[in-house]
């Protein structure tokens, strides 16, 4: 069977597990992008579930949760509410879940633990790893299925499942568990795979008791068990157990396996290979290098709220001060369902309050400065000094396509150069950039102060400034100009606590060749992210500080 197959297969099982134990199961997080293959695989899911409910990321709060029906408050003179897309029956469907805002990530998993009728499909349409669906909902849904490498043909419509034996399945959907082994192996293997919450268990248990359900079982044996561990516990996986040494092998006194019902020995290590077999082969690559991170942030500038430019939120009560703009909807809804209390005429002006009156709020990120400040002293340069160069190089085409701002800061000899302001030109970037000499001392020091000088420059003007400081770490020029190493130290610390005051958040990429400790401290004393890439390339460089500065760094 092909990788797609494979894929596919996995895809249909969650499918049909989620359909017989909705209740319990909640839902699944789907990646794909537009196109044929998940076009069938919605169309299986809409067979399976009738109804559904498809809303879009920035659907309103009105329409999400429900709001108040002005046209016919007003004709009748009493409080009418419209009926929101939560309120209604049916499978819910996320469209675009990637781009779910915060503030509906919340709702939907907050709805999500309230209500277990309630369930939820996200559909992840994020082409970049870091694009992924938000954690406070995908962490409550059981199922998380790739549909990427699937090709057209080998995506067949799957047929609907049912249970092969005469067992009564909601009966058995509804019967508590008790201290099984199902229970046991799958919460230990969560534990091993890095899972640090109780919920993904639970929601693998519900999974395996569903599977052994559908194959006409009253309770999960080892297949049922693999089964929940490759479609749960595997997308969540954050590290592979280590492999276990002779004097670690389980005995009778050390009971790392467990029996069923029917006394059929269950293996952590079957579990465990079960699991590698269901993780993509890049993911398993990551999780052996021990490189895998979650995500904390979006990569953009900081968000700004004003009351003239940017995203709606919603208004709020206000005085109106010739600054601030009125929102005239929000305003007539508020005064709406008192009218009849006011004693309005029926066919007699609207009395509206001061209370009533609410002003529109809009929200704006702030653009993004990256401030690159590289190392272009003698020790850089006999170093990897062209491939600092290669790795700038590479994210100032990123920072170019997201229309980020890009400065350039090079220290050497006894002191640092501003090579280039904040811009968005990219051939000017690349020539001041390709004319950097190196040699001569490392004034460190000197290049973190330049760097915070025109971070807090940038924060006056609006923008949002990040630091990517390349350096081997060996600073030697204290900010008087002498060639005192100790000196050198104790300024460079000095800046680095200035940055940390000014909240400018920043990466430090250890270009020696061996992984300096006293620049590990200075990153800690900075609150930055400290990446030594010994041996690296160019292309190792731009992967590792694109990575740092998506999770978490400029938000």
């Amino acid at each position: 069977m092909s990788p797609g197959q494979l894929a596919w297969e996995r895809a249909c099982c969650a499918l049909d597990l989620l359909a017989a134990n909705p209740k319990r199961l909640r839902g699944m997080t789907v990646r794909a992008r537009s196109g044929p293959v998940r076009d069938v695989f919605l169309e299986a899911l809409t067979k399976r579930f009738g109804t559904i409910q498809k809303i879009h990321p920035a659907i309103s709060r009105d329409a999400l949760l429900g709001g108040l029906d002005f046209t016919e408050t007003l004709a009748t003179g009493r409080i009418a509410k419209t009926k929101g897309v939560l309120e209604r029956d049916g499978l819910l469907v996320l469209a675009m879940s990637e781009r779910c805002p915060p503030e509906l990530a919340a709702i939907i998993g907050a709805r999500v633990d309230a209500d277990d009728e309630f369930c939820v499909v996200l559909l992840d349409e994020g082409s970049e790893p870091d694009e992924a669906a938000p954690t406070a909902i995908s962490e409550r849904l059981a199922f998380h299925v790739s549909l990427d490498g699937i090709g057209r043909l080998e995506a067949k419509p799957p047929p609907k499942r049912r249970s092969s034996g005469d067992l009564d399945e909601h009966s058995l959907i509804g019967r508590k568990v008790g201290n099984d082994p199902a229970r046991e192996n799958l919460t230990r293997l969560a534990a091993k795979l890095g899972i640090d919450t109780l919920r993904i268990p639970y929601l693998a248990l519900h999974a395996a008791r569903a599977h052994a359900i559908l194959e006409g079982r009253s309770d999960p044996n080892s297949e049922d068990i693999q089964k929940a561990a490759e479609l749960v516990l595997a997308p969540r996986a954050l590290h592979l157990p280590e492999p276990e040494t002779p004097e670690q092998a389980p005995t009778e006194s050390n009971p790392e396996s467990k029996s069923n019902s029917d006394g059929e020995t269950i293996s952590d290590d079957m579990l465990i290979e079960a699991v590698q077999a269901a993780l993509p082969p890049e993911l398993l690559e990551n999780l052996r290098n021990s490189q895998t991170s979650r995500a904390t942030g979006t990569g953009a500038g900081q968000r700004k709220k004003g009351n003239r430019r940017g995203r709606p939120i919603p208004s709020r009560p206000g005085r109106i001060d010739g600054k601030s703009r009125l929102d005239i909807i929000a305003t007539l809804r508020a005064a709406a369902p008192w009218q009849a209390v006011r004693g309005r005429l029926p066919d007699g002006p609207l009395k509206i309050y001061p209370s009533d009156i609410h002003l529109k709020r809009y929200e704006e990120r702030s653009d993004r400065l990256i401030v690159f400040a590289v190392d272009a002293s003698g020790s850089a340069a006999m170093a990897r000094l062209g491939e600092a160069k290669g790795a700038v190089e590479l994210m100032l085409a990123r920072a170019y396509a997201t229309r980020d701002h890009v400065a350039l800061i090079a220290f050497r000899g006894s002191e640092a150069e501003l090579l280039l302001p904040p811009t968005r030109s990219l051939v000017q970037t690349k020539r001041r950039l390709a004319a950097l000499p190196g040699g001569g001392g490392t004034p460190l020091a000197h290049g973190l102060k330049a760097a915070a000088e025109l971070g807090q420059r940038a924060q006056v003007q609006g923008l949002t400034p990040t630091l990517a400081v390349l350096t081997d770490g060996r600073g030697n020029i204290a900010l008087d100009g002498s060639a005192n190493r100790a000196a050198a130290n104790t300024d460079a610390e000095t800046m680095a606590r200035w940055i940390r005051s000014l909240g400018i958040p920043a990466v430090v990429i250890d270009l020696g060749n061996r992984p300096q400790a006293a620049l590990a401290t200075l990153a800690a004393t900075m609150d930055a992210k400290y990446i030594p890439l010994p041996r690296a390339t160019a292309e190792r460089m731009h992967d590792a500080l694109e990575t740092a500065m998506d999770h978490g760094l400029g938000t």
